[in-house]
């Protein structure tokens, strides 16, 4: 087997959650290039036609699929909706998240479910919904979370965010080995700072930026297309014997505190 082929997509039938813009529409895009059909998904199905022309100009397959996450039965509904466009499911990717930055002391009840519901339950609803999709098929799979930074350290003024993010590495890790039997893997992507819609927050502060920089060892943010290798790794036969893991994309940033 060339080792060109182990990374080669063609075939494979790919979801993504949350791939209206950002992180989601680009690892979208990457497996398209791979070789995958995508299905891709966000709250509103208008949201989704730029990224789904964008593929299919290229000469990819996709299809949208109307999911807010935090509704489980939908996760359930809309895997199924996806499979049955794609023929198949071998491939999910939870990206769908959200963020909002808040003191600690003033976090209410409503934003924390808010954001746990999305990026933690909405997550393992789907991962569930999906694993059910490649067992009943027989064939294995691999599932692909979104993690953070703040899976790994504390960030003031993100706790709801960071604690979504940590149970999610925790998911990943016991879904990993609860799954392997079935032959699915399950790994997680930790990017670091890229600036996307959801974190624009921060990057309009000047000095916040250069005090970020000063701590990535590359001396600067990520790009979205510095994820493309990792997912199509990840969701590859390249990475066949990798499961339960969770791999940094941040220029070197955990790796220098």
């Amino acid at each position: 087997m060339r080792n060109a082929s182990l990374f080669d997509l063609a075939g494979r039938k790919a979801l993504v959650t949350g791939a209206s813009r950002g992180i989601g529409r680009s690892i979208a895009e990457a497996l398209s290039a791979a070789g995958a059909d995508v299905a891709i998904t966000a709250r509103s199905l208008a949201s989704l036609d730029e990224t789904t022309t964008a593929i299919r100009a290229a000469g990819g397959v996709a299809h949208a699929v109307a999911l807010d996450v935090s509704d489980v039965g939908r996760c359930r509904t809309a895997t199924a909706e996806a499979a049955g466009l794609l023929g198949g499911l071998d491939i999910l990717v939870n990206n769908a998240g959200m963020e909002e930055v808040r003191p600690s002391l003033d976090v209410d009840e409503a934003l924390w479910d808010r954001i746990l519901d999305t990026n933690l339950k909405g997550a393992f609803f789907c991962a569930q919904a999906a694993a059910r999709q490649m067992r009943d098929a027989g064939r294995g799979g691999a599932i692909i979370n979104l993690c953070s930074l703040t899976s790994e350290v504390g960030i003031p003024t993100a706790v709801p965010y960071g604690s979504s993010k940590s149970g999610l590495l925790g998911m990943t890790r016991a879904l990993a080995a609860e799954w392997a039997d079935l032959g699915i893997r399950v790994n997680a992507i930790a990017p670091g700072y890229f600036r996307t819609a959801m974190t624009d927050v921060f990057y309009s502060n000047e000095a916040w930026q250069q005090s970020m920089l000063a701590k990535i060892p590359q001396h600067r943010f990520g790009d979205l297309h510095d994820l493309h290798g990792i997912a199509v790794f990840l969701a590859s036969d390249a990475a066949a014997y990798i499961t339960g893991q969770s791999i940094p994309v941040d220029g070197g940033f955990l790796a220098s505190i």
